[in-house]
C-alpha cells in the first residue's frame, strides 16, 4: 500500500506550538482523507523547531467508487422543491431521475449518484493547499511582497518549502502536486541549519528520517527529550551532582534544539544565598537551563546544565561561557532583589497594594485583603485555626507582590512571601499560609494541611467567587478569564480532603458581606456553581451525576462533606438489589401520581389514613405499616448523620412495596380507597426524600 510523506519547512517555530501543530497536522489530513473514503493503517506526525512533517502509511492509490441514491421529492410538487432536489443530486434534468412509487406516500423522485473512483494522488493535490492555507497556528504572519494582497498565505514563521510524496515502498514515489503561494512541492529538505546546510534529496518516510538523522537533525520531539534528559542526567552523575528534572523546561528545550548538544556551565558559589527557587526560576526562566542539586542532597550546587543546537569545535566551551556570563548576569539581579526586599517588612509593604487595582468593580488589592483578612477570621474556627494568625496571614499572604523578586518572577509569589515572613520572625502557620493560600492550583496540586492555611486559602477562594459573582463576572462556555472554575475546585478539594464541616451558604453570605455596598452575589445561584464544579470532580473519581443531583435536589444541601457522603451512600445501596427494586417501585408509583394529579388537577399530599388502610388488603396494611417506620427510621438515620442506616431503613420497603403493587389495585371503584391509596404512594414518595429526591436518578 502507497505511503504519503509530507513535511513542511519553515524559519523557526515557537516551541510551545510544535506538539499541538503536528498533532493539527495529522487530524486535517486524515480527517479530509478519511471524509472523503480514504482510510489508511496509520499515521505519525512530527516537529521539530523548523518542520512539521507527517507520514500516512496504507493509504489506496485509488478510492472505491461510490453508489449513492437520494431520494427527492413527490412527483408533483414545487418547482423550488424539484429545483432544490436536482442541485443537490448533480442533476440538469428530472429525465436523468427515476420515479418509484411508495405504497404510502406515492410517487417520488429518485437520484442514483454514481461516483467513479478517484486517484489519491489528485485527492492530496486538491486537499493539501487547502489545509497549508486554513492551518489554525495560535499567531501567525505574512511575509515578502505577496503580503500586501488580499488572502495571501499566512504561517508561523516564513514557510520554505514542502516536500509532498506518494507511492509503494517498492516504486520510486510521485510528488503531490502541490503548490502554496509560490512553493511548489518537491523531494528537496534541508537538514540542520548550520552542521549540515547542504540540500537533501527524499523520497519515502523511510529514507527522510535517516538522512535528516546524517544531517543533524532528530524528527522525532520525545527522542530529542530522552537525548537531553539521559544526557544531562549522565552529565551531572559524572560531576557527583543530581538533575533537577523539570518536565515543562525539558518540553521546551527539545522544541528549542534539532540536533541536542548537553553541556554543563557553572556560577559562583556565593549566588548559593539566595533561594533556591529564585536561582531555579532565574536560570530556568532567562537561558533555559536546568539546575543541579549536590550528590543526594538538596541544596543546589552551584552548576547548570545548558542545551546546544551546536557541535561546537571547541567542545562548547564558547557556548558554556557565553551561558556562564549571561546566568552570572542574572544571578546578580537577583541577589540585589533578594537583598532589597529583605530589608523592608511586609506589613510595610501594604499601603502599596492600596493602589493596585484588582478589579475596577471590586476595589484594591488592599481592600481585598481586608476581606479576606475579616472572612479567614472567621473561618479560623470552624477549620480548627488560631483566628488571630488566620487573620495575621490574611493580612501579609498578598505582600509579596509587590516585592522586587516577584516583580520579576510572578511564579514566586507566595513562595517569597513564606520566606520574608520567615525572616522577619512570623509565626511558622503564618509563613505557611502565605505560601500555600494559593493551592490547589490543580487537580493534582497538593492541599494544604495547616489549618491556619486552609482558612486564609479558603477565604482567598470564596472571595475570590463571591466577588465576581456579585458583578456578574460568570464562566461562560470554555472563557473564564478569572479562573473561577479553578478556585471553585479549590474550595471543594479543601473540604473533602480535609473533611471540614461548612455551611457554604452562610459562608458566601459572610464573604458577599465584605463587598460593602457593592451588588451582592447570587449565593444560591454560586452554590449551584460549587455543585457543578463538585459533580465533575466526584465524576472523576467515579461517582455517578445524577446521584449528586438527586442528593442536591433536597433543602439545604450546602454541607458538601455531607453530600459527599450521603452521595456514597446512596450509590452503595443502589447497587444491591433492594435498592435496584426500590427505585423500580419508586418510578412506578411516581408515574401513577403524576398521571393521577394531572388527570385529577390536585395533589394527593395528605397523609394516609391508617385506619381505612388498615382495613384494607394485607399489602395495603403492610406497607402503611412499613413507611411509618421506615420514614421515622430514616429520618433519624439522617439526623445523626447515618446515611448508611437511612438507606438501611428505606431497604426495608422493598418487600412490602412489591407486594402492593401485586395485590393491591390503586384505582379502586371505591373512590375513598383510591385517594387513600394514591396517598400511600406519596407517602413513599416522601419516604425516599429522606434520603435523595429518587426523581433525580437515572435507571
Amino acid at each position: 500500500m502507497p505511503d504519503l510523506l509530507l513535511e513542511l519547512r519553515s524559519e523557526e517555530i515557537p516551541a510551545r506550538m510544535q506538539r499541538r501543530a503536528a498533532e493539527d497536522l495529522k487530524k486535517l489530513v486524515t480527517d479530509a482523507l478519511v471524509a472523503r473514503g480514504f482510510l489508511y493503517e496509520g499515521a505519525r506526525a512530527f516537529s521539530t523547531p523548523r518542520r512539521l512533517a507527517l507520514h500516512i502509511a496504507g493509504l489506496p492509490a485509488r478510492g472505491e467508487a461510490v453508489r449513492e441514491e437520494r431520494r427527492g421529492p413527490r412527483v408533483g410538487a414545487p418547482e423550488a422543491a424539484v429545483q432544490g432536489f436536482l442541485k443537490g443530486a448533480g442533476l440538469t434534468s428530472l429525465d436523468q431521475a427515476t420515479t418509484v412509487t411508495d405504497p404510502k406516500k406515492g410517487e417520488f423522485y429518485l437520484a442514483v449518484i454514481e461516483r467513479p473512483g478517484r486517484e489519491t494522488l489528485d485527492v492530496l493535490a486538491e486537499l493539501l493547499p487547502e489545509i497549508v492555507k486554513s492551518f489554525p497556528w495560535p499567531k501567525s504572519m505574512r511575509w515578502g511582497a505577496a503580503s500586501a494582497e488580499p488572502g495571501s498565505l499566512r504561517w508561523v514563521r516564513p514557510l520554505q518549502s514542502i516536500v509532498a510524496t506518494f507511492g509503494p515502498e517498492t516504486e520510486t514515489p510521485e510528488v503531490v502536486p502541490v503548490s502554496v503561494a509560490g512553493i511548489a512541492a518537491g523531494t528537496v529538505t534541508y537538514g540542520h541549519r548550520f552542521l549540515a546546510p547542504e540540500a537533501i534529496e527524499v523520497r519515502r518516510f523511510d529514507d527522510y528520517i535517516q538522512a535528516l538523522e546524517r544531517a543533524k537533525v532528530i524528527l522525532d520531539a520525545d527522542r530529542r527529550k530522552d537525548v537531553i534528559l539521559h544526557d544531562a542526567r549522565d552529565l551531572a552523575f559524572a560531576r557527583g551532582l543530581d538533575l533537577v528534572e523539570d518536565e515543562g523546561l525539558l518540553e521546551e528545550v527539545s522544541g528549542l534544539v534539532e540536533w541536542p548538544v548537553v553541556l554543563m556551565g557553572s556560577f559562583d558559589e556565593s549566588f548559593l544565598d539566595i533561594p533556591a527557587e529564585a536561582i531555579r526560576a532565574t536560570i530556568r526562566a532567562n537561558q533555559k537551563c536546568f539546575v543541579l542539586r549536590k550528590g543526594g542532597s538538596e541544596d543546589l550546587a552551584p552548576a547548570f546544565i545548558l542545551v546546544s543546537n551546536l557541535v561546537a569545535i571547541d567542545g562548547g566551551q564558547a557556548i558554556t561561557a557565553g551561558n556562564e556570563r549571561v546566568v552570572r548576569a542574572r544571578l546578580s539581579d537577583a541577589k540585589f532583589f533578594w537583598e532589597t526586599d529583605k530589608a523592608t517588612r511586609l506589613e510595610d509593604r501594604l499601603p502599596k497594594l492600596d493602589s493596585i487595582v484588582f478589579h475596577e468593580k471590586l476595589g484594591t488589592q488592599g481592600e481585598r485583603i481586608a476581606r479576606i483578612a475579616a472572612l479567614a477570621k472567621d473561618l479560623a474556627p470552624l477549620v480548627g485555626a488560631d483566628p488571630a494568625l488566620a487573620e495575621r496571614a490574611a493580612r501579609l499572604a498578598k505582600a509579596d507582590l509587590v516585592t522586587e523578586m516577584v516583580g520579576e518572577f510572578p511564579e514566586l509569589q507566595g513562595l517569597m512571601g513564606r520566606k520574608y515572613a520567615a525572616l522577619q520572625g512570623e509565626h511558622d502557620s503564618v509563613c505557611a499560609a502565605i505560601e500555600e493560600h494559593y493551592k490547589p492550583l490543580g487537580p493534582s496540586d497538593r492541599v494544604p494541611s495547616d489549618p491556619v492555611s486552609i482558612a486564609v486559602a479558603l477565604a482567598d477562594k470564596l472571595d475570590t467567587l463571591a466577588g465576581f459573582w456579585a458583578i456578574d463576572e460568570k464562566p461562560t462556555g470554555s472563557k473564564d478569564p478569572f479562573a473561577l472554575r479553578r478556585a471553585a475546585l479549590g474550595v471543594i478539594r479543601l473540604i473533602l480532603d480535609r473533611g471540614l464541616r461548612l455551611r457554604l451558604l452562610e459562608q458566601v453570605g459572610a464573604a458577599d458581606r465584605g463587598l460593602a455596598g457593592r451588588a451582592g452575589a447570587d449565593a444560591r445561584d454560586l452554590l449551584g456553581f460549587l455543585a457543578d464544579r463538585l459533580k465533575v470532580y466526584l465524576r472523576d473519581q467515579g461517582a455517578r451525576h445524577d446521584l449528586i443531583d438527586a442528593v442536591f435536589a433536597l433543602p439545604g444541601q450546602d454541607d458538601l462533606l455531607m453530600v459527599v457522603r450521603r452521595v456514597e451512600a446512596l450509590g452503595q445501596f443502589l447497587d444491591t438489589e433492594d435498592g435496584k427494586n426500590l427505585l423500580a417501585g419508586y418510578k412506578r408509583a411516581a408515574n401513577i401520581l403524576r398521571i393521577e394529579e394531572k388527570k385529577d388537577g390536585r395533589a394527593y399530599d395528605s397523609a394516609p389514613d391508617a385506619a381505612l388502610a388498615a382495613a384494607g388488603e394485607p399489602a395495603e396494611r403492610a406497607l402503611a405499616e412499613a413507611l411509618a417506620q421506615a420514614r421515622e427510621t430514616a429520618s433519624a438515620a439522617v439526623a445523626r448523620e447515618d446515611f448508611a442506616g437511612a438507606m438501611q431503613a428505606l431497604s426495608t420497603l422493598r418487600a412490602p412495596v412489591d407486594a402492593f403493587f401485586q395485590d393491591v389495585t390503586v384505582n379502586a371503584p371505591d373512590p375513598k380507597l383510591r385517594v387513600n391509596r394514591l396517598a400511600l404512594l406519596n407517602a413513599l414518595r416522601a419516604a425516599t426524600r429522606e434520603v435523595a429526591e429518587f426523581a433525580k436518578i437515572e435507571g
